[in-house]
């Protein structure tokens, strides 16, 4: 017999409740209404929790953030047509970064497919490779073995593959809502478990980027080597802790959650050409955690083949394929230790001192490239990276492009008294790196705050706020997240300054074109947009006015906007490296 549109919905419902689902993100629509109707029942009884965005891009990230800030899988609901599409960016940033994402998209029955129904495309599949897992699941057919499948491949249950989004695609047909008389809304759906599925079928909490645990025992090496510990994105604690019971330099990203510590060199990156072949220390081996994805520098070193490197990955990884890293892959402990071996005597005091006298370089380059009422992309990192590691239990999103490289280069490591493997102090810091895109970001950064109930700051850039400035609407009937955006405003987009374009900019016949197409110059205000929506504004134009801004508790939404310029940012950048040579 096949079951109404209400009862497969029910079912839906009820399979990602008692798999321990307890957020879903809905964006409206008609075909998705059963699923709505349904998912308003559990809410209504307080089994699961939904958040409502009317824009599906915005609804994809959001998803994205709940499960990265939560470690569990969490559901995207969308109707069909183009509302499946909109959710691609967030599905791409979920496979690469191995989040736990499960797309529900409402779509019409078999027999309106291929007819020219409205809003009816081919949605099994859409997503391609991007996906763990997809399945079409007819009119009237139980989804319940469905939506535990993907649920177990989100998780990454399935032989070998990595955690990361799943598709169920639902069809639906006519009625789409509850009896008029409302039968259907008191009506208690008993729970069944159905044919084939384990009733052990239960979310646990998945390792995603941020929430590696340090592992606790540190056999001691035979051998010493010039090794240095590249963390990056995901590393976690453990990164932190190798290099200290080692004694080996420590070279941290941000969202590695692993700057801290005595080990740790705030601007690594300045200082690789002082330890890289035919220097008087050079670097002989290199261990890497997580995903290093923001400096060449870095990169370069990677791919230097006189140094020995190798990658740990103690499970499977979406980031990369079997065979394609240049680097020794270890998936055990005891095999990274013997590989890293332990400092020499004087190796990382060589780096430490090195690391002093850059942080002294760029203080000095970044108060002398101050001006008056602007301050520079560095300067305004340092500043927000330092309120976030004073603020223990708070949560940090880097936008990608310039502001995470400019936490990178400037955020100095926080160092205190460290015992056994630990967390790191401080603000829990996320970034979208699976992919890098500025799409998303204040979404993702909704759903973190949301997942963790913690106050959360986002520090990103003009463009990128921009570009998901949809995601500062938010329902009257929703709940607020606590939240405060920090908009480093230089009308325009100022990492390709930094870059090869910054050169051609300073030839007259590409100047124009340069400005035009890679700068993207705006005159938006950022204040009346943001009491448009509803938010709290702030304009800064100084170091002490930021600091000042900073120090009151996050609470509510609140935006702070940072006047700032592009012009001269490739020349105070030179002028780090050039401080740092003298």
């Amino acid at each position: 017999m096949l079951l109404s549109s209400m009862d497969a919905a029910r079912y839906v419902v009820d399979a990602l409740e008692r798999a321990g689902v307890r957020h879903v993100v809905v964006a409206p629509g008609s075909r998705s209404a059963p699923l709505v109707y349904a998912l308003a029942e559990a809410v209504a009884d307080g089994r699961l929790t939904a958040h409502v965005r009317i824009d599906e891009r915005v609804a994809g990230f959001t998803a994205l953030g709940l499960a990265l800030g939560s470690g569990t899988p969490v559901a995207v609901l969308t109707t069909s047509g183009t509302a499946v599409g909109n959710l691609m960016p967030a599905v791409m940033e979920a496979n690469h970064s191995g989040t736990p994402l499960v797309v529900l998209s409402a779509d019409r029955p078999e027999e309106l497919r291929g007819t020219g129904a409205n809003q009816t495309t081919v949605q099994l599949d859409i997503f391609g490779e991007q996906v763990r897992f997809a399945t079409d699941v007819p009119a009237g057919i139980d989804p319940s073995s469905a939506i535990a499948t993907a649920l177990s491949a989100a998780q990454g249950r399935l032989d070998g593959i990595p955690a990361g989004p799943a598709q169920v695609n639902l069809a639906f047909r006519d009625p789409l809502t509850p009896a008029l008389d409302g039968s259907e809304w008191e009506r208690l759906l008993p729970v069944v478990e159905p044919a084939g599925i384990p009733g052990t079928t239960v979310v646990e909490p998945v390792e995603i980027p941020g929430s590696t645990e340090a592992e606790p025992a540190m056999p001691r090496p035979s051998a010493s080597h010039r090794t240095v510990v590249v963390a990056g994105h995901g590393a976690g604690p453990a990164a932190e802790y190798f290099a200290r019971m080692l004694g080996l330099p420590l070279l941290a990203e941000p969202s590695s959650n692993a700057r801290f510590g005595p080990n740790a060199v705030g601007p690594y990156r300045l200082l690789l050409d002082r330890f890289g072949s035919g220097t008087a220390l050079p670097i002989e081996r290199v261990v890497v955690f997580g995903r290093p994805t923001l400096s060449r520098p870095v990169a370069q070193l990677l791919a230097t083949t006189a140094v020995e490197r190798a990658l740990y990955v103690p499970r499977p990884v979406a980031w990369f394929d079997s065979g394609r890293r240049a680097e020794l892959v270890l998936t055990q402990w005891d095999q990274l230790v013997g590989f890293a071996g332990f400092g020499p005597h004087g190796w990382l005091e060589a780096w430490q001192e090195a690391g002093q006298l850059a942080e002294s370089a760029l203080d000095a380059a970044l108060e002398a490239h101050t001006s008056p009422g602007l301050m520079s992309g560095p300067a305004v990192a340092r500043t927000v990276w330092e309120a976030a590691q004073s603020d223990s239990g708070s949560n940090l999103v880097l936008g990608s492009s310039n502001p995470v490289r400019d936490v990178d280069l400037a955020g100095r490591p926080v160092v205190g008294e460290l015992t056994g493997a630990g967390h790191a102090p401080g603000a829990t810091v996320f970034a979208n790196r699976g992919l890098a895109g500025i799409d998303g970001t204040i979404s993702t950064a909704t759903g973190i705050a949301l997942a963790t109930g913690a106050p959360t700051r986002i520090l990103l850039g003009d463009i990128t706020f921009l570009h998901d400035s949809g995601a500062l609407l938010q329902g009257s009937s929703e709940q607020v997240a606590e939240l405060q955006v920090i908009v480093l405003n230089d009308s325009g987009g100022g990492i390709f300054s930094v870059l090869e374009h910054g050169a051609l900019a300073a030839v007259p016949g590409y100047a124009d074109a340069v400005e035009r197409f890679f700068g993207t110059p705006h005159t938006v205000d950022i204040g009346a947009l943001a009491t448009a929506f509803g938010w709290r504004h702030t304009l800064v134009r100084s170091t002490a006015e930021l600091t000042t801004a900073l120090a009151p508790p996050v609470e509510g939404r609140s935006i702070i906007e940072v006047s700032a310029t592009r012009e001269g940012l490739r020349e105070l950048h030179a002028q780090i490296r050039e401080a740092l040579a003298r």
